[in-house]
């Protein structure tokens, strides 16, 4: 293997951790997209960056004057946004997940700047999008949101948490704390979600579509 290929490699692997770091922050706040995805994309955009600066050079030495190789990383900006825009919904007059899918844009950025060799720039950046999602995000839920306990006694389905988050999710509601306690005489769960709830939602909004003895407290 060529020097210039473990160099390749190595900036992959910076990238990988700088998504790693974004991603833990988001899933440690149980978003959509967590470590695994920002992962992938900063993997993924730096080694479209490394193909698009690299990959074309016998192309070039051959007189294929008419290849452009930076096609490929301009695809890369707009190709991602198709990731992000799934990552977004809407319920009513709430919209949750325009953050995460700005990350997920801006950690494929990153990507290509390690992938391009700028690795100061690339880390620089990964600490600035920590700041903004950690400090800013306190300073808008204080205004903005309510915190609520919701308990729901008697769960028989396995993996009900599941179902909850995405019912949460819709309505822009946080889950801060998930805690699940087993009953011994019937076998079933009794599960209680910490939320950060937007001011726009009222509690039958939360309860409605729970089909179990719930309460919010």
């Amino acid at each position: 293997m060529q020097t210039a290929e473990w160099i390749y490699i190595m900036r992959i692997l910076i990238a990988c951790i700088c998504g790693t770091v974004i991603g833990f922050e988001r899933e440690k706040r149980l978003k959509e997209a967590g470590i695994r995805t920002h992962c992938l994309v900063a993997c993924g955009a730096a080694l479209m960056m490394i193909l698009s600066k690299y990959a074309f050079f016998d192309a070039a030495f051959n007189g294929m004057k008419a290849a452009d190789p930076a096609r490929i990383a301009a695809q890369v900006v707009s190709g991602i946004g198709f990731l992000g825009a799934g990552m977004i919904f809407v319920h009513k007059e709430n919209i949750t997940g325009l953050t995460t899918a700005a990350g997920i844009w801006t950690t494929a950025g990153i990507g290509m700047a390690i992938g391009a060799g700028m690795y100061f720039t690339g880390v620089a950046i990964t600490l600035a999008v920590i700041l903004v999602q950690k400090f800013l995000h306190i300073s808008e839920h204080s205004e903005s949101f309510k915190k609520g306990v919701l308990i729901i006694h008697g769960v028989e389905e396995i993996g009900y948490q599941n179902s909850i988050k995405e019912h949460m999710t819709a309505l822009g509601i946080t889950i801060t704390k998930t805690s699940i306690e087993k009953n011994s005489t019937n076998n079933t769960m009794n599960y209680t979600f910490h939320l950060e709830i937007p001011i726009a939602v009222n509690e039958e909004d939360v309860i409605s579509q729970i089909n179990y003895n719930a309460e919010l407290k």
